[in-house]
Parts: C-alpha cells; structure tokens; sequence
C-alpha cells in the first residue's frame, strides 16, 4: 500500500461511498485478515471475522456525513471494528484451545514462503508453536501484541484502536512479548508440565 493511497482514501469514501468502499477493502483486507488470523488462530474463523468486519465498516460508514468520511483514519477505523468484532465472537462462543487442524490450516498458507522442505518444516513448526503461544495470551495482551508485530501498526495507532494512552499500549505491548518469551522458552514448557 502506498501513502498516497492511504491518504486518497477518506477523501473517495466522502465523494464515492462505493468505489471508496472497494478501495478500502483492496488496501486493507490484508492487515485485518493477518490481525483476525493471529488473533483466532483460525484461517476459517478470520474469513469469516473479516467478512464481518467489512459489513459493519460499510454499514458504519452509510450513517456517517461525507465530512465525516473525510476525517476518517481508515486502518486505524477499521483494526478497532476487528478488534470488537473479535471481542464480540469470543463473548458469543466458548472459548477453545487452537486445534492442531487450525495450526495445520495456518502452516499451509506459509509453506509457500520456505526455500527448502527441512527449512520448511523447521520455521513452520517454529511458527506453530508461535500460534499457539499466542492463543495463550490473555485479549488484553495478545491483541496490542498482534497490532503492533502482526499488523504493524505504531503504538499510537494500536492505543487509538483499543481507545486507550500510548502508554499503556506499550505495557501491553512488552508485557505480551514477554510472556510470549515465556511460553516459547522450553524451560517454561517443562515447568508448566509439572504445575500439572
């Protein structure tokens, strides 16, 4: 995405609901797949998530003025509606464990990246256990997590979209990271086998 683009775009939304609407899908659809995906841990789920968040941008966005439209900071706008609809999802299903299903479904998306099959295997398993280490996560760190190292969003527009300081995004932010070295380090994984 360029920054052209990217400032272009509320301006077409005030003029051209639709095709500004079309565009905004184009240049985001990918940050928020990557954002519901590391979040759910569910290639199915995050097509579904995004497909939501979409309808409710675009219903969001049929009430709103053309001025508005035209204040509107788009990735920031759309990464909150993700971000609730989310929360929203994991208020109306049990939450569950990642699936060994679900992580397969997300090492297939990778192996297209990988030179070689053992150079493969080894970032895709070191990738899954990144997945479900992340599903570990409580929301309120896994959510700034994936905004800022996922998504790469700056602390200021990751604050912007959980509504709120910077400040506190950062905390968030280390304090995920930290607890992810945590539950990545296999000296954590033998201790937690034996709090069991």
């Amino acid at each position: 995405m360029t920054d052209d683009v990217a400032e272009l775009l509320p301006d077409l939304l005030a003029t051209d609901l639709d095709d500004g609407f079309t565009e905004l899908v184009r240049v985001h659809a990918g940050a928020v797949h990557a954002f519901l995906l590391r979040v759910s841990g569910s290639a199915s789920d995050a097509e579904d998530l995004g497909q939501d968040t979409f309808l409710r941008a675009y219903t969001a966005l049929q009430g709103y003025s053309p001025q508005r439209r035209r204040e509107l900071r788009p990735r920031a706008w759309l990464m909150t509606i993700a971000a609730n609809v989310w929360r929203s999802h994991l208020r109306t299903t049990m939450r569950r464990p990642v699936s060994v299903m679900q992580v397969e479904d997300t090492q297939d998306s990778w192996s297209d990246m990988r030179p070689g099959p053992e150079e493969r295997a080894v970032t895709a398993d070191d990738r899954a256990h990144l997945v479900v280490a992340l599903s570990q996560l409580p929301e309120i760190h896994r959510i700034p997590v994936v905004l800022r190292h996922v998504v790469g969003m700056s602390y200021a527009e990751a604050a912007q979209v959980q509504g709120c300081p910077v400040g506190t995004a950062k905390a968030q932010v280390s304090r995920g990271l930290s607890s992810l070295r945590r539950l990545l380090t296999p000296d954590a994984a033998q201790c937690s086998e034996v709090a069991l």
